[in-house]
This record gives C-alpha cells, sequence and structure tokens, in this order.
C-alpha cells in the first residue's frame, strides 16, 4: 500500500505542474476579444498634417502687397513605432510639406491675384462680383496674363501631428521614400515605398508592434485605424471627434504586387482619403500593413470603389526604418500599463485596472480610450455588475464532500477487516503444509443449524471464550484463523 501511495503522490505532483505551466503558457498566448486588441491599438494612431503656408507678392496696379491666401493642407495617418516620438505613415502623405510641387507655386499665384487684384479691376469697371461672370472671367484672363509673370511666392512648409487628446505638435521628417507614380520610368521612383517617418518631441508614447506579414492568410481578420475625411469634415461631428481615429472591419483579400513588382497585401477593409498612412492590425493588435492606396473609380465623378484597397506589408515598414534610430523592440511605458489595465478591465478587476488607467493617463494625458476606460472602471467599482450564482464552487464542494464521505465508509470498513482472511490464503497455507490452527467461533444457534462444518475446526462458543474457559496452547509460529458470522 505504501508503494502504491507513492505513486499517486508522484501522479498529483505532476497534474498540478502541467497545471501551473498551462497557466503561464495562457496567459502569453491570451485570446484578446476584437475590442481589447483594437483599445490596445487606438491610442498609437495619430492625425498627419502636411500644411503649406504662402505669403504671396504681387503688384496689383497700385503698388506692391503681399497676400496670404488660404493654406493647403492635406491628411492622413499616422503611428507610433517607437515610444520615443518616432511615427510612420505614407510618403504621399507628407510628401506636399516636404517636396512642394512646382504646382502650388502657381495655384497660391493665382488664388491670391483672383482674391486681391480681380475685385479691384472689376470696381473700376462699376461691376459687382457675381453679376457679369463673362467680364468676370475676361478680368480673370486679363489680370493673370498681366500680374502672374511678375508674382513672387515664398512658402512655409510644415507637417504636424495631431493626438488623439488634441495635442499638435510640428514634427521632422527622419527618412522619405516617395509614392509610386503611373509611367515613373527613373529606377529610385520606381522602387519607392511610400513610407515616411517622422519624429516630434517627447517620450512613453503607445506604440504598435509589429507583426510578421509573411505569416498573413487569405481570409485572416483585418481591422485598418485612421482619419477618413469624411469624418473630418462631417457638419455634425464635433471638433474632439475629428483628432479620435476610426476603425473599419475586413479581411486580407489577396496577395498583390504593385507597379515595381513590391508586394502588397488586399484587403476588402474600407478606407478613404485621410485613411493613408493607417495602421492595418490583426487580431492581436499588431501591424500587419500600412495602408498605401485605395482603388479609385472610373470617371468625372471619381469615389473609391470599396474591397480593393491596398496596404504595405509590416515586413517592408520593418526593412524601411533599418539604420535609422528606430529601435522596434523597446518598450513602451505606457503599453505596459494601458495593456494591463486593459486586461484587469475585461478580467472583471476594476480596482487594479483603474490604479493602471491612472498610470497610462499621467503618462500621456487626455487619450480619449484611457479617459473612457478609466471612467468605465469606475462607474463598475461605484455600481458592481450582479454576480452569478456561483455554480462552480458550489460543484466543486459537493465533489469534496461526497468523496470525503465515501473516504470515511472505506475507511471504516478497512479497519474493521484489517484482520480479516480470504478463504485463498487458508488453502495455500494448506498447500505449503503450514496447516493453520481454524477456531469456529460461531454462536451456538448457528453452529448448530448451519450444514457447514469445517474440517479440522475446534468449535469454540463466544460466550466460552469471554468467560476465559479456553485455555489454548498454540506454537508461536503457527498460524490462529477464526470463523465467526
Amino acid at each position: 500500500m505504501a508503494h502504491l501511495w507513492r505513486r499517486g503522490a508522484l501522479a498529483a505532483g505532476l497534474g498540478l505542474a502541467l497545471v501551473a505551466g498551462w497557466g503561464a503558457s495562457a496567459d502569453a498566448d491570451r485570446v484578446l476579444t476584437v475590442q481589447e486588441a483594437l483599445l490596445r491599438a487606438k491610442p498609437a494612431v495619430a492625425l498627419v498634417i502636411a500644411e503649406v503656408v504662402a505669403e504671396v507678392s504681387l503688384n496689383c496696379g497700385s503698388g506692391e502687397t503681399r497676400v496670404t491666401p488660404p493654406p493647403f493642407r492635406e491628411t492622413g495617418t499616422g503611428w507610433f513605432i517607437d515610444a520615443r516620438g518616432l511615427l510612420i505613415t505614407n510618403g504621399h502623405v507628407v510628401q506636399p510639406a516636404y517636396t512642394p510641387p512646382r504646382w502650388m507655386i502657381n495655384s497660391f499665384a493665382r488664388r491670391a491675384i483672383e482674391s486681391a487684384c480681380v475685385p479691384a479691376m472689376l470696381r473700376k469697371m462699376g461691376v459687382t462680383p457675381g453679376e457679369r461672370p463673362d467680364a468676370e472671367d475676361q478680368v480673370k484672363r486679363r489680370a493673370l496674363d498681366s500680374i502672374l509673370p511678375t508674382t513672387k511666392v515664398k512658402l512655409d512648409p510644415g507637417i504636424f501631428v495631431v493626438l488623439s487628446n488634441g495635442t499638435r505638435v510640428r514634427a521632422e521628417v527622419k527618412k522619405y521614400s516617395p509614392p509610386l507614380s503611373v509611367g515613373a520610368t527613373g529606377e529610385g521612383q520606381m522602387s519607392a515605398r511610400d513610407l515616411a517617418l517622422l519624429k516630434i518631441p517627447g517620450k512613453d508614447y503607445p506604440v504598435l508592434p509589429l507583426a510578421d506579414s509573411k505569416a498573413t492568410k487569405i481570409g485572416d481578420p483585418i481591422h485598418i485605424l485612421g482619419f477618413p475625411g469624411v469624418v473630418l469634415s462631417h457638419e455634425l461631428l464635433n471638433q474632439s471627434s475629428t483628432v479620435e481615429a476610426s476603425v473599419t472591419n475586413g479581411a486580407v483579400s489577396g496577395f498583390k504586387q504593385d507597379i515595381a513588382n513590391q508586394p502588397v497585401i488586399q484587403t476588402d477593409a474600407s478606407a478613404a482619403w485621410g485613411n493613408s498612412g493607417g495602421p492595418a492590425v490583426n487580431t492581436r493588435g499588431e501591424v500587419v500593413g500600412v495602408l498605401t492606396f485605395v482603388s479609385p473609380a472610373p470617371g468625372p465623378e471619381g469615389g473609391i470603389v470599396q474591397g480593393f484597397n491596398f496596404v504595405i506589408p509590416s515586413n517592408a515598414a520593418r526593412d524601411f526604418v533599418q539604420g535609422t534610430e528606430v529601435k522596434l523592440n523597446a518598450e513602451s511605458p505606457f503599453n505596459k500599463v494601458w495593456w494591463a489595465g486593459l486586461q484587469e478591465q475585461f478580467d472583471g478587476n476594476f480596482r487594479r485596472a483603474e490604479a493602471r488607467f491612472n498610470e497610462a493617463n499621467s503618462l500621456v494625458p487626455n487619450l480619449p480610450d484611457v479617459k473612457r476606460m478609466l471612467a468605465e472602471a469606475q462607474d463598475k467599482i461605484k455600481h458592481p455588475p450582479p454576480q452569478p450564482f456561483p455554480w462552480a464552487w458550489i460543484t466543486l464542494g459537493v465533489t469534496l464532500l461526497s468523496l470525503g464521505s465515501y473516504g470515511a465508509m472505506w475507511g471504516r470498513r478497512w479497519w474493521r477487516n484489517r484482520y480479516r482472511v480470504a478463504p485463498s490464503v487458508v488453502i495455500h497455507l494448506l498447500e505449503e503444509g503450514k496447516s493453520p490452527l481454524i477456531l469456529d467461533v460461531r454462536k451456538p444457534s448457528a453452529f448448530e443449524t448451519s450444514p457447514l462444518k469445517i474440517p479440522g475446526a475446534l468449535y469454540v462458543s463466544p460466550e466460552d471464550l469471554d468467560a476465559g474457559k479456553y485455555d489454548l496452547e498454540v506454537e508461536a509460529a503457527r498460524t490462529v484463523i477464526a470463523y465467526c458470522t
């Protein structure tokens, strides 16, 4: 029995070790809900603005004057790849401010002439703007022909990053790869990857980790985060809504190559102007690609054909930042507390979640997602949800009680029968010539009425045995067996 008990203890210890090991692995590979995965990613996504301000010097006929036309702005999306303020976006998002095209100078000059010179020329003719379109068109053409050649334009380009808490910061371009263009012939243009690395002041920013895009399969769920222009310009949304990233959902629908034979991932997740540069994340909130171009609809009305959008694989983004100051595996203090808080929140540990969210808010204040989750945790603490009936614990308790009762019954039975000898043992002793002394100690009534008589047994009544009327002399090495009912 002792040998069997030792084997049982070893098996139990092995079972505990296996359970403990599985628990550690389960925590590392914990399956995230869609909500938790997206909440991990959203704070690391920022609005990117390429802005060009111009000062135009021109002479409408009464001396030189300076005009500042409305600035040119183009918006896109970026995301933090390094907690020290380093972001990834598309090259074409920052291109207007990084390498302003020649048409922009001409556009600013024309707009300045049309706003400063044309109205004055119409007034001299006694024409109210909008009264005679044909005359106004003639004046515009005459003004542009005569004034445009001497007009001077001074550009002041800038690239800005707007965090979801509304903070606007000027960014510096640390590395740039231009977008592809149809009909490009130069080797540099054809090898363009349409990526840009930006840097803003500060530290401890949220970060998006990179997935291995080679592991991506057809049909994998995918989520695109960004700032579609339709949201930025929506007349029914307040200003705070414009700086919080939107999410669209879809799946990986194909693996293609661009005109430079570089791999791109096709997705049916919807996207719009302004989503450019946004991260496409998987079910763990990791970046599998960077949105680069959509599919314009044919015809004069334009628009976007949804279901045919393309992202640059994350492995290409990883290659792009090689040789820069980006540290891909560096830890983000914000991520550490934010992810821990989300895990506590989704596990129902609201007080611990509140503490983690407060830490995250102290690192990067007033991010909408952090404020929202903090308020939710505090509300759950004040108004805890009803606890479900503990069926599991009750089932465990009943099981343990049943096992304990059964164990007690088995132990009592074992104690009563600890000296019982099986008939096979008696037969074995007889076969070996070790004839035991067999005492038949049944009650007289049972002995007299029972047809069973044991050959060679000595009958002793229980009463006489208790009274000490029998003085049996038995050899020390001889086995004594008593039979009773």
